[in-house]
């Protein structure tokens, strides 16, 4: 959960995000270590005297394509890892749909039979004490903790985006389309999330609240639903 005048990321709450928190540190640094050099030349160049003295144009050119090149690849490297590891899904121990709908989200557990519900968000006036202003909603998805889900998300009228950002999860809901992702949820907690595409009137009100709790509490909760 992001607090007041917060710079940085949610705490990590899935291995993806750690990995993505990861390399916004390295892309940072690398970013830190281009504008060092450049604000140290610009400030060489305008405070040092003019010299008509010119270093051998081949080696000049050598360094400003081979060390580009360097950075980019630097970066390229660890983000293709992370892009690989975040389309991949091995063997998910449960799959949850996600269907967008204006404004307001509907869940199926596929592994169960019948078990479908909507969720909306919990209006100001029947919130309890406690609990988050335009975040809350009436029903919130339970899963086990450090299990993998498979989350399939599709909208069912115009474009939506299932986002949890503690989780790493962003994957947009199109209608007549399903695109997949996948989470495991590192440690217990509830993780807020928001419908991340601008989709009418009411897009600020359709919040997304997971809950991570033991497979325990996740299979006795589980046991008093149609199976």
């Amino acid at each position: 959960m992001a607090n007041h005048s917060q710079l940085g990321f949610q705490d990590a709450s899935s291995p993806i995000m750690e990995e993505l928190m990861r390399f916004h540190d390295h892309a940072m640094m690398v970013a830190l270590a281009i504008c060092s050099l450049v604000l140290y030349l610009l400030t060489l160049t305008l405070t040092g005297k003019l010299s008509s003295n010119t270093v051998n144009a081949q080696v000049i050119e050598i360094i400003w394509t081979i060390l580009p090149a360097a950075v980019l690849i630097m970066l390229a490297l660890p983000s293709l890892r992370i892009l690989y590891m975040m389309d991949e899904v091995n063997e998910p121990n449960l799959t949850l749909k996600a269907i967008g709908h204006q404004w307001y989200w509907t869940y199926e557990y596929t592994d169960f039979k019948d078990l479908t519900f909507d969720s909306y968000m919990t209006p100001t006036t029947d919130l309890p004490l406690g609990h988050f202003r335009l975040l809350e909603t009436d029903h919130r998805v339970i899963v086990p903790t450090r299990s993998t889900v498979r989350v399939i998300v599709t909208a069912d009228d115009v474009l939506h985006s299932w986002a949890i950002p503690s989780l790493g999860v962003k994957t947009d809901a199109i209608p007549g389309r399903l695109n997949q992702t996948s989470f495991s949820a590192s440690r217990p907690g509830v993780f807020y999330g928001q419908c991340s595409e601008i989709c009418g009137a009411n897009h600020s009100f359709m919040p997304i609240v997971v809950e991570s709790v033991p497979l325990a509490n996740f299979e006795s909760w589980s046991s008093t639903l149609p199976s």
